[in-house]
């Protein structure tokens, strides 16, 4: 019986336009309905999530940066569950530069994005930028980070993730679609420790959580899960990590399975 239905949201519950259809958010109001948890599981900030909840009927906490935040969707109350210390990912942006030509940085505090010279990452939605001087200022002026974001021409490939990860092994190296776009976050964040550290709490065991994804940074969470769904569009990483395969993200990939689980007039246990 599910009990929670742990989503992604770009590349997974939103269109490629960043929408929403109206078949989605019927789908998830039917597993509310139903007595399940919705929590999104998102590599965005908090302050990125809370328009497209309300549009979705999604209540309650999500899992934001990657698994370093949580947000409470309710009060607007911001809870930072596993920071990288900023000395580290000065080191680790050292090794960078030295492993990548034209890289740049950002550093995400949970409550704003700094970014230092070069971070020429150009997003297709509306990201609110503080631009430093110097990279010295960006570790100076950030009073916290739940992730630190890398940028340079290359394409991101399976083989860069792989050898970068090897050269900074103290942290996590992942990808959730940006063009060239690296996330580095504390080795023991992901956002399937936070979510399950959610469940623990509600009391909800792995094998009543269904999740979607379609990137590698999902990886983790469709893997944890007692069923991983990813979307026919994903990363061949979530391909291979998940039990079960949706339609596309404008197919409705994710609503498809809802309705499948969540038949009208189901009923689930309350939590």
């Amino acid at each position: 019986m599910i009990r929670v239905v742990a989503v992604d949201l770009d590349g997974t519950l939103l269109r490629s336009d960043g929408t929403l259809t109206a078949r989605t958010v019927a789908a998830l109001r039917r597993a509310t309905r139903a007595g399940a948890r919705v929590v999104i599981c998102t590599a965005r900030p908090p302050r990125e999530i809370h328009d497209i909840a309300g549009a979705a009927s999604i209540t309650g906490v999500a899992v934001c940066s990657n698994g370093a935040a949580t947000y409470d969707l309710a009060t607007g109350e911001i809870t930072i569950v596993g920071p990288l210390p900023l000395a580290l990912a000065e080191r680790v942006a050292a090794v960078l530069t030295s492993a990548l030509d034209g890289v740049g940085f950002a550093v995400e505090t949970g409550y704003r994005a700094l970014t230092g010279p070069g971070f020429d990452h150009v997003s297709s939605r509306s990201v609110i930028r503080v631009p430093t001087a110097s990279l010295a200022e960006l570790w100076t002026g950030a009073e916290s980070c739940v992730k630190l974001l890398a940028w340079s021409p290359a394409p991101v490939t399976e083989e860069l993730m792989a050898r970068l990860q090897a050269l900074v092994p103290d942290v996590m190296v992942t990808y959730s679609g940006g063009s060239g776009m690296l996330e580095i976050s504390a080795a023991t964040v992901s956002k399937a420790d936070t979510l399950a550290r959610l469940c623990a709490g509600w009391g909800v065991a792995a094998d009543q959580v269904i999740a979607f994804g379609d990137m590698p940074n999902d990886v983790p969470v469709l893997r944890w899960a007692g069923t991983g769904v990813a979307v026919a569009n994903a990363h061949p990483q979530a391909l291979a990590g998940a039990d079960r395969v949706t339609a596309s993200n404008d197919d409705d990939g994710v609503a498809a399975v809802l309705e499948e689980l969540f038949p009208t007039g189901g009923v689930v246990p309350t939590h």
